[in-house]
């Protein structure tokens, strides 16, 4: 399929084409961000996230997040700027931004920006669709989530490529049941997910190397308008330090987000308990339990923690309870 591109952006304005060498999730989400709003140029980015869970920004973290499995493999959970679901990212799959001016009321244009996405696919013999509102699906598997964030008169587009991701650790890490949360915050639409590199018939794609470096060449061949491009040390200095006062930040990851409450029912100390928690700003701000005393009186000191793993460690260690008697994951 020859590629038409005059549908993206004014063919007088040059793209610029970052092929980000970080693996850094937490540097590479800040990179979308300083791009937007710090420049005033188009640009291409395209790089690769070490294991990691992305949230989108109107959503409650420990909702979507399997936080027990998380927490047991070191597996962080960073926020975006941008809307929509919740996904996985790991070495297997490949990002792509967009970050563009665009006409006022017009930037948010899912189809627009995922085109030139399908048309690259297409290239290699995988008919893909954007079904929904954000995801690009082949052979009826989801192999992309996408998103989108405006700043002003720029449209920050993203989205994923699942080329050889570790599905198993994508189904565990991410929550199926969602029953023991309530709240207004956007939930992700769960689909069943497949990797292009089952799909493509290539003999050169042996990996997510040859795959980032046949996007990259594609996008440089069809686009005339797209230049390399690299940060500066001072851009790069300026990113590090929003990636580490914002996306490192409990704040930003956990904190942020509407208001939820919390209900389960589970075995502490040998007996059928139940705990409620309402948390606002990531704050425990109420909590009703029911359930042997020394439970009731544990649990009676939640309000006022933040509503994370360690935080309830810490306070049962002081307790002195083990976690025979009380998994601080039922709490999650």
């Amino acid at each position: 399929m020859a590629a038409n591109f005059e549908f993206m952006l004014d063919l007088s304005s040059p793209i610029y084409c970052l092929d980000l060498k970080s693996t850094d999730p937490y540097f590479n989400l800040a990179v979308d961000e300083y791009l937007l709003k710090q420049r005033n140029e188009n640009f291409l980015v395209i790089s690769v996230n070490d294991s990691s869970v992305v949230t989108g920004k109107h959503q409650v973290a420990h909702r979507e997040i399997n936080t027990k499995y998380a927490f047991e493999h070191s597996i962080p959970l960073i926020r975006r700027i941008s809307g929509g679901g919740t996904v996985y990212h790991d070495t297997g799959n490949l990002n792509f931004s967009f970050v563009l001016n665009s006409s006022e009321g017009k930037q948010i244009d899912f189809r627009k920006y995922t085109l030139p996405v399908i048309t690259f696919l297409d290239s290699l013999g995988i008919t893909a669709q954007l079904e929904g509102r954000n995801d690009l699906k082949a052979n009826g598997l989801k192999i992309s989530g996408n998103a989108e964030h405006v700043f002003r008169n720029r449209v920050l587009h993203h989205g994923t490529l699942l080329f050889r991701a570790d599905l198993d650790i994508l189904r565990n890490v991410l929550r199926r049941d969602t029953s023991a949360y309530t709240t207004r915050a956007v939930i992700s639409n769960p689909s069943p997910v497949g990797n292009l590199s089952d799909m493509i018939k290539h003999a050169g794609f042996d990996g997510i190397k040859n795959f980032r470096s046949e996007m990259r060449g594609w996008f440089l061949k069809n686009q005339p308008q797209i230049q390399n491009f690299d940060l500066t040390e001072k851009e790069t200095e300026a990113i590090r330090s929003l990636a580490l006062s914002k996306y490192r930040s409990w704040e930003w990851n956990y904190a942020y987000g509407p208001e939820y409450m919390f209900v389960n029912k589970f075995t502490a100390f040998g007996k059928e308990s139940f705990c409620m928690l309402k948390v606002n700003d990531g704050i425990i701000t109420e909590c009703e339990a029911g359930g042997t005393g020394r439970f009731i009186q544990a649990t009676g000191r939640l309000v006022g923690l933040r509503h994370m793993p360690e935080d309830l460690l810490a306070l049962f260690n002081e307790e002195n309870i083990d976690r025979t008697e009380i998994d601080v994951f039922d709490f999650f």
